[in-house]
């Protein structure tokens, strides 16, 4: 019955689908036309209008990925979503948002405090 309602479970499973194709488009080189013209297609049909889920995919991407080896593909991901039409005004809110999450990652689960050493007496 959920699955009827659009709302913010089905906008999630969207963005989810929306990085997966970027990541499978995106290359280290250059994109052929042919490869751009049918990942930018593809990003359309499973956004269905959605601007602000491909600008989510793009921010997201390029925040979570700012520093590391991945950054220029994300980079490269991020540009397919812009080509399929992402609300680049959105973007910046989605690259701090891609940054904390990245700055969470970097932190010991709850489940596992950080162990620190108690200098002698």
């Amino acid at each position: 019955m959920a699955r009827d309602r659009p709302g913010p479970d089905h906008d999630r499973l969207t963005v989810a689908r929306l990085s997966a194709i970027t990541q499978r488009h995106a290359r280290w080189r250059e994109m052929t036309a042919a490869e751009t013209t049918a990942a930018v297609a593809e990003l359309r049909e499973t956004a269905d209008g959605r601007a602000n889920l491909l600008a989510e995919t793009a921010g997201l991407l390029i925040g979570f990925h700012e520093g590391d080896l991945e950054e220029p593909r994300a980079k490269a991901a991020a540009e397919l979503c812009c080509l399929a039409g992402a609300d680049e005004a959105l973007i910046p809110q989605w690259i701090a948002e891609g940054r904390r999450r990245a700055e969470l990652r970097r932190h010991p689960p709850f489940s596992q405090p950080e162990q620190r050493t108690v200098p002698p007496l």
